[in-house]
């Protein structure tokens, strides 16, 4: 199950093509995912249920995307429908190899510039070639100076399932050690016959790309 939350307001486009360059750069970009370990945190609530989890996670190319629990809390309903169906279905989602059906390139999705916004980040619109659940309609922000992925939000395509519609997410990134990863997501979503849930992870590698950190970020 993947929530999300609405597109932020108060977003100020200005000159609309003046996002081309940092577009440009971003998609000189390589986005491949590198090897990472990170603790992550995990919320959710649907209706007066709550629940939480923190998770070891691991990915590399090789061994795909494992992780392993190491506390939890709240409603059990929560932690196994809708928290650990997270960790779940990206596991499903890299062991099926489709992560490359959710690139953001130009086989799956057409873009538009969007100008410069009033944080200083250029704004790219994002259409989808494809109704697919891994793919969103909405926009990203990149950094002006140099291209570097800092938001994803808006829309998933297509819902992942009979139970969940009008999923809408907020992915933030960070580069830490030279790698754009993602640091956050924040998530809302309906669920048939239960009303609004919301999720909120966030990430605090230990190990990117084979190089431990100093320190957490």
């Amino acid at each position: 199950m993947l929530l999300a939350l609405p597109f932020a307001t108060g977003v100020r486009a200005t000159v609309p093509n003046a996002a081309d360059e940092s577009f440009k750069q971003f998609l000189a970009h390589d986005d491949t995912q590198p090897p990472y370990r990170a603790v992550r945190h995990l919320e959710a609530e649907n209706g007066g249920r709550k629940a939480w989890m923190d998770a070891m996670t691991e990915y590399s190319p090789k061994s795909g995307f494992k992780y392993e629990i190491t506390a939890e809390g709240g409603s059990g309903y929560i932690r196994t429908r809708v928290l650990k169906a997270v960790l779940d279905g990206e596991r499903e989602v890299i062991a099926r190899g489709e992560t490359a059906r959710s690139s953001l390139d130009a086989t799956n999705y057409t873009f538009q510039a969007n100008g410069i916004d009033r944080d200083g980040l250029a704004n790219v619109l994002l259409s989808p070639r494809r109704k697919e659940r891994v793919l969103v309609s909405g926009m990203m922000a990149l950094k002006a100076d140099d291209g570097a992925l800092v938001r994803l939000q808006g829309r998933l395509a297509k819902s992942p399932s009979f139970w969940i519609k009008n999923v809408d997410i907020k992915r933030t990134y960070q580069r830490i050690d030279g790698n754009v990863v993602p640091v956050s997501l924040e998530s809302k979503a309906q669920v048939r016959f239960l009303g609004e849930a919301t999720l909120h992870m966030t990430y605090v590698y230990s190990e990117i790309d084979g190089r431990r950190l100093a320190a957490s970020r």
